[in-house]
């Protein structure tokens, strides 16, 4: 099994490259045009079933493990540097790990302040099911009913009493 760890440091300079050009990023190119050489266009995922039915001389087959090998190299990079930043730069590595949480977090907020809480949801369904309140009338052979609100004001069947 290959060793993530490299001999060298890889922030050299390629003596085939630019001048400007760092080790990685050169590997990324030389793999892009590596694929390209391959005059393939489309190839299955490395370890796929179809990859796997591939002939290991078959142009698509590299394509594939070079993909695959560029991604996890990439990867690697990534993960290494994130480690770096959080023993030596706690700032950028919090900055960088939360990213855009700040900006999802405001739109998911916007989106659930707009929703109604389970209390506003409950307080809804009571008053649905609670009656709207009918016009006072009195029954006939029954007393006087009082009017609320307006003390001495009665209602009764042949009409207002007072």
């Amino acid at each position: 099994m290959f060793s993530s760890r490299s001999v060298g440091d890889d922030r050299e300079r390629v003596p085939s490259a630019p001048p400007e050009a760092l080790a990685e990023e050169v590997t990324g190119l030389r793999a892009e045009a590596q694929i390209a050489a391959l005059e393939v266009t489309e190839w299955p995922v490395y370890g796929s079933l179809a990859w796997l039915r591939l002939s290991p001389r078959d142009p698509r087959c590299y394509a594939a493990t070079l993909e695959a090998a560029e991604r996890y190299r990439r990867a690697e990079a990534d993960r290494v540097r994130h480690e770096w930043l959080m023993d030596h730069d706690p700032e950028v590595w919090w900055r960088e790990a939360i990213g855009g949480a700040d900006a999802i977090a405001a739109r998911l907020g916007r989106a659930l302040a707009a929703r109604r809480t389970v209390g506003e949801i409950r307080a809804a369904r009571h008053r649905s099911q609670v009656s709207v309140p009918r016009p006072l009338r009195a029954t006939p052979g029954w007393p006087p009913v009082a009017v609320p609100g307006q003390p001495g004001r009665y209602l009764t069947a042949g009409g207002e009493g007072g």
